[in-house]
């Protein structure tokens, strides 16, 4: 559950603190007092996009931050440990959001910076934000396939990922045949062009580093002479008499007296032998290389001639050698494909053939067991309707294939299949008994698609585990029973998740077990929003407020006295 949620420089908000509990939370207040931006704080922890157009006035940075606390066997705990978050059940989880004045976004984790996309996978296990903007997900059929696909994925995941698999393989072996036989003349001309190309880069036998290797030896050759001298005069320096000869005399003086003093005289006698050692071996190196330095004024010619060669093909095909022979390797197999591109053609072809035949069969496998899904789902969305007091109303899920005039021929129709599958779906509605079953568009009132949009909502939380389930204003367009239908909802769905809604309706704000009053102040000439948890005598107020408008009567008190009443008494019936 949330447990604190911190919002600082948010819009119009300057600072607020807030505690949650377990259960149903209700905000309300004026309109434009700043609810909604409650909610935009949770999303933008939940990994949101942000902008700094969301910073309060003459502020640096808008700042947020949320607790939670998760039982062990949440889901998140993993995703974390893949992210390698240091955290545990036995402590609170911290997300921290911050969004600067020049619109860059900064994320924490229990202290650890996250990028937006670890933030949004997170975020995702944790809140389910339902907008007002969502309403219009139902009236878009093409987004339907996908709530039919997240409401069964448990019986749709592993055939539909066996169908995306084999649909990759397809489409990767379609674009290699279709490019190949789409070869151009052009490209076809380019063979003369490409023989010549193997064969020059081929005659040079290139190796890999060779051009590396070839200038260290030309350095090496050039500058023969000059080593040589340097190299003699440093090892006849280091070996004559003011070099080994000297360091040895003086070791004989030392051993001459080191028996007076071996406490004092013995390090340095051992620094000394030490360094003889080293000098030697030095001196010995020294001859060993200068005995094998090179005068060869045929192989440097042979080198420079090398060199000229690998930078006149450097101006052709690449920078160094490996470009080179990347270039080489390319062009082979170019050159190949194009003088068998007819005999390539059939195997693609053959390939792509087998391909397709097995995904249109995995295709509809999974259209069977979507068509299951889509019967299952419909008749809990009419339980779901029938509660929301919509009990007439049919509802299905028409689950067709896609059909296209351009499409592959597939049992006698003209099948288009994508990435994820066969089919496309839409959300059927008959309100009334006796209509015809219509496109959502069609037929749903806003009041109506509210109820089907939490219809689906309560489904879906019973399977996808989120903790937190946030609507915003998704009681809009409704009133009377239906209200109070949505209310109970809402409550039923808070025993097992904790939710969060914003209303204007007294129905839905009596049955919370925690309201929130949301209201603007002005304080220094500045305007701010501020957020309150109600007592039981604060909740009558705005209660009665919400009944009767400014003026708080005391009727308007006694009606909301009744409704909190009625509403305890409805809760413990549920």
């Amino acid at each position: 559950m949330l447990v604190h949620l911190s919002i600082r420089n948010l819009a119009v908000v300057e600072a607020v603190d807030v505690k949650f509990h377990n259960g149903f939370h209700v905000l309300t207040g004026e309109t434009g007092a700043g609810k909604s931006i409650i909610i935009d704080a949770l999303g933008l922890l939940a990994g949101g996009r942000g902008s700094a157009d969301l910073i309060r006035y003459g502020c640096e940075r808008a700042e947020m931050e949320a607790s939670f606390d998760l039982p062990p066997a949440h889901s998140v705990w993993t995703t974390l440990a893949d992210f390698g978050i240091s955290a545990s059940s036995e402590e609170l989880l911290i997300i921290r959001r911050e969004i600067s004045a020049q619109g860059k976004s900064t994320a924490r984790i229990n202290g650890q910076l996250v990028n937006l996309s670890m933030l949004r996978e997170v975020g995702e296990q944790l809140i389910n934000l339902h907008g007002q903007h969502e309403h219009g997900t139902l009236l878009r059929p093409e987004l339907h396939l996908g709530l039919l696909d997240a409401y069964g994925a448990e019986a749709i995941r592993p055939v539909k990922a066996k169908y995306q698999d084999t649909y990759s393989a397809y489409a990767k072996v379609d674009k290699e045949y279709n490019d190949l036989r789409n070869t151009s003349q052009q490209a076809l001309q380019m063979l003369d062009l490409y023989r010549f190309q193997i064969e020059e880069i081929a005659a040079a036998g290139l190796k890999a580093g060779e051009d590396e290797l070839l200038l260290e030896e030309k350095n090496k050759l050039s500058h023969s002479e000059k080593m040589m001298d340097s190299i003699s005069l440093a090892y006849d320096l280091l070996y004559g008499s003011q070099g080994l000869e000297a360091v040895a005399k003086a070791l004989a003086k030392l051993n001459d007296v080191a028996g007076f003093d071996q406490r004092g005289i013995g390090p340095m006698l051992e620094q000394l032998q030490s360094a003889y050692y080293q000098l030697e071996d030095a001196s010995y190196s020294l001859r060993n290389y200068r005995d094998n330095i090179e005068f060869n004024p045929e192989r440097l010619e042979e080198v420079e001639d090398r060199l000229d060669l690998l930078s006149s093909l450097k101006r052709k095909y690449g920078d160094n050698a490996e470009d080179i022979l990347a270039y080489y390797n390319k062009i082979l197999q170019e050159t190949e494909t194009l003088e068998n591109k007819d005999e390539l053609l059939d195997k693609l072809e053959a390939k792509r053939e087998e391909l397709l035949k097995q995904l249109l069969d995995e295709g509809e496998q999974l259209s069977t067991v979507r068509r299951r899904m889509a019967e299952e789902l419909a008749a809990q969305i009419e339980i779901e309707l029938k509660e929301l007091q919509m009990e007439r109303t049919s509802f299905k899920v028409k689950l067709d294939w896609n059909e296209d005039t351009q499409g592959v021929d597939w049992l006698g129709r003209k099948i288009r299949p994508g990435r994820h599958g066969i089919d496309v779906a839409e959300f059927l509605i008959s309100p009334n008994p006796g209509e015809p079953l219509r496109p959502l568009s069609k037929i749903a009132s806003g009041g109506e698609l509210s109820r089907i949009m939490l219809a689906m909502k309560s489904i879906f939380a019973r399977h996808d585990n989120v903790p937190v389930l946030i609507f915003d204003e998704v009681d809009t367009g409704v009133s009377g029973r239906a209200a109070q239908s949505i209310a109970e909802k809402l409550f039923r769905l808070s025993r097992t998740c904790q939710v969060f809604s914003i209303t204007h309706l007294p129905q839905v704000a009596c049955m919370a077990d925690q309201q929130y009053l949301i209201e603007k102040i002005v304080a220094d000439g500045r305007t701010m929003t501020q957020i309150e948890e109600l007592s039981e005598e604060g909740r009558v107020n705005e209660l009665a407020r919400m009944l009767g408008g400014v003026e708080i009567t005391e009727k308007t008190q006694h009606h909301a006295q009744e409704m909190l009443k009625l509403a305890a008494a409805q809760k413990d019936s549920i």
